[in-house]
């Protein structure tokens, strides 16, 4: 099969010029097909903030009301989306701008209200389209993908963009060769928070178990490993958090 290339880009790198400049560059180098995935929560916070829009948090999570979903949707799918687009187009790739409303690409349900807490226009991913993408791949394009889904009731829904990430993954698993890399603003999974050189070099499944019991892996790290697991589980051949290998390996 054909090797293809997802690279999810948090939104810190998505904020700072010069390290979303690099790893663009990076991209682009890369031989073959890819696809770009990414974040833009921070962005987000600081428009909300300017439009006078509190922002409200859970676990990482955000809180996505009526007025919220409006601000993730210009900032996700326009803003951060088509500047994404432009300056990849600037550098010789013919990238597309998708959300999962495009093409009907990813499907979602609102999430339900759990433990107390109504998370609102929050999406889970019921379903991805992996060969509309395909057709996009086929004929040259480079899907760059916004964090969000719809419903199929005429609702757009804010989607977490490492689970799109590793969805995204898990679809084009079974057409092609996928290699997933989680980027963000460290380099790697840390043993030490305060230590940006405690990269741990390669995480298996019972390692996670023991790094989550002492605590060393915690917080949004979380759902971002169990993203890597899960796309590991449906055919994905490689998983890299920056300088992190994720491994099916006991």
């Amino acid at each position: 099969m054909d090797k293809i290339t997802i690279l999810k880009v948090g939104g810190a790198v998505v904020e700072d010029e010069s390290q979303l400049s690099r790893l663009l560059d990076t991209f682009c180098a890369i031989e073959g097909k890819k696809v770009l995935i990414h974040g833009g929560g921070r962005k987000a916070t600081k428009i909300a903030a300017a439009l006078g829009i509190e922002s409200q948090m859970v676990n990482g999570r955000r809180i996505t009301d009526a007025q919220m979903l409006e601000v993730v949707t210009m900032v996700y799918g326009g803003l951060v989306n088509k500047n994404l687009v432009a300056l990849l187009q600037a550098r010789g790739i013919n990238a597309i701008g998708l959300t999962g409303a495009d093409m009907d690409v990813i499907h979602s349900h609102k999430r339900p209200i759990k433990d107390g807490v109504d998370f609102g226009f929050v999406g889970d991913v019921e379903r991805v389209d992996g060969n509309a993408l395909r057709t996009l791949i086929e004929s040259g394009l480079t899907p760059v993908m916004a964090p969000l889904t719809h419903d199929g009731q005429g609702n757009v829904l804010n989607t977490n963009a490492d689970t799109i990430a590793s969805e995204v993954a898990k679809a084009l698993a079974t057409c092609y060769d996928v290699s997933l890399t989680f980027s963000f603003e460290k380099k790697g999974v840390l043993s030490n928070p305060d230590d940006e050189n405690s990269v741990i070099p390669i995480i298996t499944r019972a390692s996670f178990k023991r790094l989550l019991d002492e605590g060393i892996i915690s917080g949004g790290m979380i759902p971002k490993m169990e993203n890597a697991f899960a796309a590991i589980d449906a055919g994905v051949k490689e998983v890299i958090i920056n300088g992190t290998v994720v491994c099916s390996g006991s």
